[in-house]
């Protein structure tokens, strides 16, 4: 298991590799180092306009999310059933997507915030279907995890962040 320290050092080397990156593609960007709650990257283009950006980033496996920040979910008698996706508060919030590999191969996965909803909504719903709704080890656990294969259609695209 990662320690404290080496999720930290994780943490900041994705969002400093997609603002390093975004500079290269003509961007003005910066990091906030997790000191803003719902964006690390903030990108400006050359019409002055910012994009904020929210960086995920793995050294192996998958990302992990709570189900509850996208669907509704009710839970009865051990049992879950997804009522629905719930309203985002920014739907269009750019998401970046790391996974960082050997110098030079770190692969990004560039989606919208709308976009990575519909993708748990799908996995969560298949998931849990599978199981008849009731999952294994902890009946009231929402957690949901998305990997790199779920995300391979976003591979590289960087055209999502407008200029």
């Amino acid at each position: 298991m990662a320690t404290g320290r080496r999720m930290q050092l994780t943490k900041q080397i994705g969002e400093y590799l997609v603002s390093a990156e975004l500079c290269r593609r003509g961007l003005i960007s910066t990091t906030f180092t997790g000191n803003v709650p719902s964006f690390d990257v903030l990108a400006v283009n050359e019409k002055l306009e910012t994009i904020p950006i929210q960086v995920k980033t793995i050294t192996g496996g998958s990302w992990r999310f709570d189900a509850k920040t996208f669907l509704e979910i009710s839970i009865s008698n051990g049992t879950q059933t997804v009522k629905g996706k719930i309203s985002l508060p920014n739907p269009d919030l750019i998401c970046i997507f790391v996974r960082l590999r050997e110098q030079n191969q770190d692969e990004f996965y560039i989606c919208r915030m709308s976009d990575l909803q519909e993708i748990i909504c799908g996995n969560y719903t298949t998931w849990l279907d599978e199981k008849k709704g009731k999952r294994p080890r902890n009946p009231n656990s929402t957690h949901c995890i998305v990997s790199p294969d779920d995300l391979k259609d976003y591979k590289d695209k960087w055209e999502m962040i407008a200029k």
